[in-house]
């Protein structure tokens, strides 16, 4: 652990921690997402992992995206649906996401509510990659994932 890092760091209101800057989920225009944050909670390198925390209004989604490296997902607050692969599941409070190498995946909240979730990733990661038109339009085929896509 570096020098310079707590080794505790309270929570405060809102679902943010003492001394943990929220954070843009990504650059503007880098890819589509809608009212997503993030805070990364542990960042060492003696770890080998990072834990993030994303947090969505209510109606906010992630990006629609895979990569090599794998995530660990807990949600943490609220409730919305996550497309897996070639599921769309229902996602609530306490339930745990595993996203394999090269899976697609998205996260959703609610229309009525916020949703946040703790990710863990490796410190050291490819970058993501959005889907080409032709593979959009085959996600399209499925119809869960197509409902999911226009929600």
């Amino acid at each position: 652990m570096a020098a310079d890092d707590p080794l505790f760091r309270p929570a405060t209101a809102d679902f943010r921690w003492h001394g943990v800057e929220v954070l843009a989920y990504k650059q503007d225009g880098a890819a589509p997402f809608r009212d997503i944050t993030r805070q990364v909670l542990f960042h060492d390198p003696e770890l080998k992992c990072e834990l993030r925390y994303f947090e969505m209004a209510a109606g906010g989604y992630s990006t629609l995206e895979r990569h090599q490296h794998m995530h660990g997902v807990t949600i943490y607050r609220g409730q919305g649906s996550c497309l897996l692969g070639t599921q769309v599941l229902a996602v609530k409070t306490g339930d745990l996401v595993t996203i394999p190498p090269w899976t697609w995946h998205q996260f959703k909240a609610d229309l009525d509510q916020p949703m946040g979730f703790l990710c863990m990733v490796n410190v050291d990661r490819d970058r993501p990659v959005l889907p080409s038109d032709a593979e959009m339009a085959e996600l399209r085929r499925n119809p869960a994932i197509a409902k999911f896509l226009e929600s």
